[in-house]
């Protein structure tokens, strides 16, 4: 990619990652590029706290609200229409700014996607029905004997990413963690530069609740029953999008509103805390910057370039 390096900034959920975005595209003249797997899609803007029509008009972007919600984005169809997206704006003499709380799509860019081969709809099916018969324990358990540093890297009750690594194994006779050593990044080191957004975990909480207690207010339910009433696959990603199920369920009379409430906020506080995790572990390198109003100073200042 030629032109100037692309911004990545990266965080968990409600750490105020859009707000700084937009704050370092105005001081830079930049595009902002979603890097976050359910602000993708055009169903859940405010309940994915997707920008504004307002902060879309201040600064182009892209990627955001682009998908339909019975589809399902893996991390290389991402890739596939985020890269094309970036050397347009490099081409064009602009800095993109890739933003989100998705680190699998950092790490698309930064390290490369492996090229695994497909993995047969039997091997998938045989997968998925052993751990419905044997549970999280046993899977996690045969996973290790054949790719203990992926089981290792998989958080509890992560079904989709155990399953997909012990159904690579199955399919391909090698782990996962092998193919994916034989990649090489779209984005060479000196064409990014990332800076990992923090807060103090307890203000961080409480921005969470806060949110979503505006999300209520400002026409979540709507969207979620809007979606229901489609009669998705439950299985889709945006079925799963946090607080989806909870405000559904409000929605059946199965909860009433505040318990809907406080199992979205509970169920978000558990995503954040996986988030930051994953970016200890896996950006461990990258610069951090709390997200406040000397953020994108900060970002200029120390980010290397």
């Amino acid at each position: 990619m030629t032109g100037s390096p692309a911004w990545l900034i990266a965080g968990p959920t409600a750490s105020g990652k859009s707000a700084v975005a937009l704050a370092l595209a105005r001081a830079v003249g930049g595009e902002i590029v979603a890097a976050d797997s359910m602000q993708l899609y055009g169903d859940l803007r405010v309940l994915t706290a997707r920008p504004t029509p307002e902060d879309e008009a201040t600064a182009p972007h892209h990627l955001f609200g682009v998908a339909d919600a019975a589809l399902s984005w893996s991390v290389g169809r991402w890739q596939a229409a985020a890269l094309p997206i970036l050397e347009d704006i490099a081409a064009r003499g602009r800095q993109a700014i890739v933003v989100g709380g998705t680190g699998l799509y950092f790490r698309a860019l930064t390290r490369g996607l492996a090229a695994i081969p497909p993995v047969p709809a039997e091997v998938r099916t045989v997968v998925e029905a052993d751990y419905d018969a044997l549970g999280e324990a046993a899977i996690r358990a045969r996973l290790a004997r054949v790719d203990p540093a992926a089981e290792a890297r998989i958080a509890p009750a992560d079904r989709q990413r155990l399953t997909r690594a012990l159904e690579v194994f199955e399919a391909s006779g090698r782990a996962l963690t092998a193919w994916q050593a034989d990649t090489v990044p779209p984005l060479p080191r000196e064409a990014w530069r990332g800076v990992v957004l923090t807060l103090p975990r307890a203000e961080l909480y409480t921005r969470v609740e806060v949110r979503l207690e505006t999300m209520v207010a400002g026409g979540a339910l709507a969207e979620v029953e809007t979606l229901v009433a489609r009669g998705l696959d439950p299985k889709l990603p945006a079925m799963k999008a946090l607080g989806v199920a909870s405000f559904a369920a409000q929605l059946a009379g199965r909860l009433t509103p505040a318990q809907a409430l406080s199992d979205a906020k509970a169920e978000t506080r558990r995503y954040a805390k996986r988030q930051i995790a994953w970016f200890n572990h896996q950006a461990a390198g990258w610069p951090r910057a709390e997200a406040d109003a000397r953020a994108v100073g900060k970002i200029l200042r120390e980010t290397p370039s």
